[in-house]
């Protein structure tokens, strides 16, 4: 996804590296790396809501409904966010973190 939203010209891969590395060197990470993804993900969003492509609130959202989703889905199977019992649950699609409702 990083990849993809850097060649669609979201952020310059320079801004990337400075996110990630300032994730990575944050007081309490730990030594052995074992929360890379964490830093990977953390740095990806601030980007995003630092460049005022993706909303706090949204991404915040999103994930709780994947966590959802991963809950509700039976072992074995992929997980989808069709799966989040509540995603749906107000009469209407939710939003992307981009601001445009989801396929």
């Amino acid at each position: 996804m990083t990849v993809h939203l850097h060649e669609k010209g979201l952020f310059a891969w320079s801004e990337w590296a400075a996110s990630l590395s300032k994730e990575l060197h944050r007081p309490g990470r730990a030594e052995d790396g074992s929360d890379y993804f964490d830093c990977w993900v953390a740095a990806l969003s601030n980007l995003l809501v630092s460049s005022g492509v993706a909303d706090v609130d949204a991404i915040l959202d999103l994930q709780k409904s994947w966590q959802r989703a991963a809950e509700a889905t039976p072992h074995g199977k992929p997980i989808e966010l069709a799966n989040d019992p509540l995603r749906y649950s107000i009469g209407r699609k939710s939003e992307s973190i981009f601001g445009k409702p989801d396929a």
